[in-house]
């Protein structure tokens, strides 16, 4: 069963329109997700969570650039992992 759809049936967005999530690993208390282009299924980095700041953040791969839509998106899924 695809992980997409079952975060989305409890109102969970992982698809944006430039870029969506797709969860990697599920560790006992948090999990990992792969940050995707949707153009072009290159990997941009990983949303996972840093113990020394206590929250989830967002590491990207090298030589990415984002823009300010990108960023409003990764953001708002991080925030929606906060909430969870």
């Amino acid at each position: 069963m695809n992980i997409n759809l079952i975060a989305e049936s409890f109102d969970f967005k992982t698809q944006f329109e430039f870029i969506h999530f797709d969860k990697i690993e599920d560790k006992p208390k948090t999990s990992v997700w792969n940050c995707v282009n949707n153009k072009s299924g290159t990997s941009l980095g990983i949303i996972k969570w840093y113990a020394q700041w206590r929250q989830y953040c967002f590491f990207p791969s090298e030589q990415t650039i984002f823009s300010l839509g990108c960023l409003k998106d990764i953001t708002t899924f991080i925030e929606q992992l906060k909430a969870k």
